[in-house]
Order: structure tokens, then C-alpha cells, then sequence
């Protein structure tokens, strides 16, 4: 029973990149690729906005929706996503087509650091998120901070 969340995450996982890295063949091998790491990045802001709503009190705590949501999201970023960051899709190199920086190929160690970050943070988050709110809510802080370390260092305006 509890490979069940994991299996749909994972079917989702594959079903949401794929989609978006090949669907129908538009757009240039580039263009594919920013398009499979925004899917994963929706799925991250889905996952985290249903955790975040709990532990602000928006929504009610409900253990079994917040250890659901927090596997999720940690199936998506450990997930390896190496294919998704090859040099020459920054937003100056793509035209304004995403919002990830030249910084994050010219710092790839920091990068790497802040990806390991986020993993690690997720991860925590779904050991502890079904066990109550407050449990859920301080692990929960950790993923919001390493997602803003990330965007304040790599992640650009939209256009």
C-alpha cells in the first residue's frame, strides 16, 4: 500500500516529461528540453503548493494528502535531471523562452550544491509529512528555502 503514492508519482513523473519533451516533435530539440524541466518544475509548485497551504493553515492538515504531495515532490526532485540543463538554454541564449540564467552553467558546482539541496530537503519533508502539521511545517521551511536559493542565484524575470 505504501509503493502506491510512489508508483503514481513515478507514472506521472514519466507521463508529464515525456509529454512535454516530445510532444507531437515541436519545437527544437532546445525547446524540448525547457519544456520537460518546467513539467517538472509544475509538478514541484503543485506538490509544494498543497503543502504550503497546509502548513499556513489555508488548508486543513490532512496526513495522508501531505505525506502523498511531499513523496511527490521528492520523487521529482531526486529524480535525475541531468538532461534537462545542457549548455545554450539560458533565457539569453533561448530568447527570453525560460527563465534560468547563464549563472547556472557558469557556476556548476553552486548549482549542483543547490539541486543536492533541494533533494535533500524533499526528501526529509517525506519522512516526517504524514506524522502531523507541525512536523510536516518546519521540514516543509527547508524546501521553500533551498527553492529560493536556487531562483534568487539562477532563475531570471519573466518576460
Amino acid at each position: 500500500m505504501a509503493f502506491r503514492p510512489l508508483i503514481a508519482t513515478t507514472a506521472a513523473l514519466t507521463i508529464a516529461v515525456t509529454t512535454a519533451a516530445f510532444s507531437g516533435g515541436h519545437g527544437s530539440p532546445q525547446e524540448q528540453v525547457i519544456g520537460a524541466r518546467n513539467a517538472v518544475m509544475t509538478l514541484y509548485s503543485f506538490n509544494a503548493g498543497i503543502l504550503g497551504d497546509m502548513a499556513k493553515g489555508a488548508a486543513e492538515y490532512d496526513a495522508a494528502s501531505a505525506q502523498a504531495a511531499a513523496s511527490n515532490l521528492a520523487a521529482a526532485a531526486t529524480m535525475d535531471q541531468m538532461h534537462f540543463w545542457p549548455e545554450g538554454t539560458d533565457n539569453v541564449a533561448m530568447g527570453g523562452k525560460t527563465r534560468a540564467t547563464p549563472a547556472i552553467w557558469e557556476n556548476p558546482d553552486d548549482y549542483a550544491a543547490k539541486v543536492k539541496m533541494m533533494a535533500d530537503a524533499s526528501t526529509a519533508l517525506a519522512a516526517v509529512a504524514g506524522d502531523g502539521k507541525d512536523a510536516m511545517a518546519a521540514a516543509f521551511g527547508d524546501v521553500g528555502a533551498s527553492c529560493g536559493a536556487c531562483h534568487r542565484a539562477y532563475r531570471g524575470p519573466r518576460n
